[in-house]
């Protein structure tokens, strides 16, 4: 029970600490086109999303798929950029939007996962079994998720029935600058 609580730890700081900027500004891309009634929605997204980096965690531990860091480090802001355009391109077009998104945050899932793959193949490597390791990583890594969520929701709810602002202005607002500071992330780690 300890080891599991270590890497449930792991997982919640992996997307609660302030070195997983890039984590909380995927999410927010993510959901920002969704309202607290769509919780239900937004929970699947998450999940979704969690099992993309599991898979491609464990892919990386069995050392079956190795990706260079530099790549990774890379990557994952822009699949932040590619999120926010989304959001603002099809801010118009909630249904078809909805739907784009779960694959997305499965297959961005999977990239994700990588930055975090050298770390917990060295952790992980010396477990005689990988199961308990990810599981309670996973559990706080989809805990994090839902506590950003809620405090993304709340927000929302706040903003949007408080202060009246427009749903509409609030994506082109969220997603412009998640989109411009993933955009400055991705331009600083290009690897070529």
């Amino acid at each position: 029970m300890q080891d599991f609580l270590f890497y449930l730890n792991l997982g919640w700081e992996h997307i609660i600490s302030l070195d997983a900027l890039d984590h909380q500004l995927f999410v927010l891309a993510l959901i920002a086109v969704y309202s607290y009634s769509d919780w239900k929605k937004i929970l699947v997204l998450v999940t979704a999303f969690t099992i993309g980096h599991s898979i491609t965690l464990a892919l990386s531990i069995l050392d079956i798929v190795r990706v260079p860091s530099d790549w990774v480090e890379f990557l994952i802001p822009l699949t932040i950029v590619l999120t926010a355009l989304g959001n603002i391109a099809m801010k118009n077009k909630k249904q078809s939007q909805t739907k784009l998104n779960y694959y997305l945050a499965l297959f961005f899932g999977l990239i994700h996962g990588m930055g975090f793959a050298n770390t917990a193949r060295v952790m992980i490597a010396k477990s005689q079994s990988i199961a308990l390791p990810l599981l309670g990583f996973n559990v706080g890594l989809e805990v994090g998720q839902i506590v950003i969520v809620l405090g993304i929701l709340i927000l929302l709810f706040i903003l949007l029935n408080l202060f009246k602002i427009n749903k509409k202005d609030w994506i082109l607002f969220v997603s412009s600058g998640v989109f411009a500071l993933s955009l400055k992330m991705t331009l600083e780690r290009i690897p070529f």
